[in-house]
């Protein structure tokens, strides 16, 4: 499950302006480099690759974060509001926690028949948002599941019959932002939507004939990206021509800007916003 650079790939790490400029900040033909997270000093990107955390510092240098106890790392990880712990999902399923200079992970979730992802930490750091893949079995859909971040009992999340993918919450801690299918009978076609975390609300944010996944606010919340596939798309696949875009979040259906790449998978799974909310890295998979 751990992927790796194709013959003649390169991995890309871009630095994305809310103003629609864009930089390289980093190239590797490597390490396959995926899901960008944010440092909360503003000094670094945590990444995955080759099942591990690596820390790119912005002002040069690669380095692997030395965490143990846990297996083989996907691409679902966020940094918890104090900057100094990271949630991390695993490939056995299960959602760990660690301190970001590394050591020995913690366990989290319980051995409950699912498969968890993790995509959202709350506000206060008191809460997960992560998907619940009932039995481990990707013929059953997501579901948006809650838990406390100490671990302990989980709670769904109503967000309709469809495959739900991405929940992470709002700055504010009301809502969680997510992909889901529960608007179509078309496999595949997901599309942006909110659901408060009290349950009392449900509501779709973008109507498209695109697939679109991984809706990530920026901390001020006036801005949003997310990632969009093509018309057609199952899942959240890898490389493919897809379109990074940045939206406002008082009208999700005009973008302010868009980065064509080839990518997909690993590009844009976790928020990569910056603390001050004017930049967001993604990643991207060039072939020669």
């Amino acid at each position: 499950m751990i992927r790796t650079l194709r013959p003649g790939q390169r991995c890309e790490v871009w630095i994305a302006s809310a103003t629609g400029s864009s930089e390289l900040a980093f190239t590797t033909d490597e390490l396959l480099l995926e899901a960008p997270n944010w440092t909360l000093d503003g000094q670094a990107l945590i990444l995955n690759g080759d099942g591990v955390l690596w820390r790119l510092d912005l002002s040069g240098g690669l380095e692997k974060i030395a965490i143990t106890g846990v297996p083989d790392l996907n691409n679902d990880h966020v940094l918890a509001p104090d900057g100094s712990t990271i949630y991390l999902s695993a490939n056995d399923g299960h959602i760990y926690r660690a301190d970001l200079r590394g050591g020995e992970a913690d366990r989290l979730t319980s051995d409950d028949g699912s498969f968890h992802f993790l995509h959202g930490v709350s506000p206060d750091g008191l809460e997960l948002a992560y998907v619940g893949i009932d039995g481990g079995d990707f013929s059953n859909p997501g579901q948006v599941m809650t838990m406390p971040a100490a671990g302990g009992p989980p709670a769904l999340v109503d967000t309709g019959p469809g495959h739900c993918d991405g929940p992470e919450y709002s700055p504010d801690g009301k809502w969680l932002y997510f992909n889901t299918e529960s608007f179509t009978t078309q496999a595949g076609h997901a599309q942006i939507a909110r659901a408060r975390v009290d349950g009392t609300g449900f509501e779709r944010l973008l109507h498209s004939e695109t697939v679109d996944w991984f809706p990530h606010l920026a901390p001020d919340a006036r801005l949003a990206s997310y990632i969009r596939f093509p018309s057609g798309t199952v899942g959240h696949p890898a490389d493919l021509r897809v379109d990074v875009v940045l939206v406002s979040t008082s009208d999700w259906a005009t973008p302010l800007h868009t980065w064509p790449l080839f990518g997909g998978q690993g590009t844009l799974n976790v928020n990569s916003w910056s603390p001050d909310s004017t930049r967001f890295a993604f990643v991207a998979y060039p072939e020669n």
